[in-house]
């Protein structure tokens, strides 16, 4: 009896886990045309990121910018831009999210451009 339970728990743990997973991945259609996009581009130097991030309870993806002095962009499952937390000519971004550093929590690199 005590394997049959410690077995239906073991199941029912993977199965949780496995569709949380799959969940949690789904990336939003617009956040793939945009990666979509930039592979259609020449690489970029540095080469192209995009993060997954936790910012004030909403999950966020943060687009590495083609050149030194552009924004860094930070935008919703939607592509609205939130803001840009660096980047620019001063490095500091538009300072429209001056907390991203501190607070945002990174969940994951989405992708990176591998070319």
């Amino acid at each position: 009896m005590k394997s049959i339970l410690l077995t239906s728990l073991i199941a029912l743990a993977a199965a949780g886990k496995h569709c949380n997973k799959d969940r949690v991945t789904a990336l939003p259609s617009c956040i793939q045309q945009k990666i979509e996009t930039i592979k259609k581009e020449p690489k970029w130097n540095p080469p192209a990121e995009v993060y997954e991030y936790n910012y004030k309870g909403k999950r966020v993806f943060y687009f590495s910018s083609n050149c030194c002095d552009q924004y860094n962009i930070v935008v919703d499952e939607q592509c609205n831009q939130i803001c840009a937390p660096s980047g620019g000519l001063t490095g500091k971004g538009d300072l429209k999210c001056q907390d991203f550093k501190d607070s945002a929590r990174l969940v994951k690199l989405v992708w990176k451009d591998e070319r």
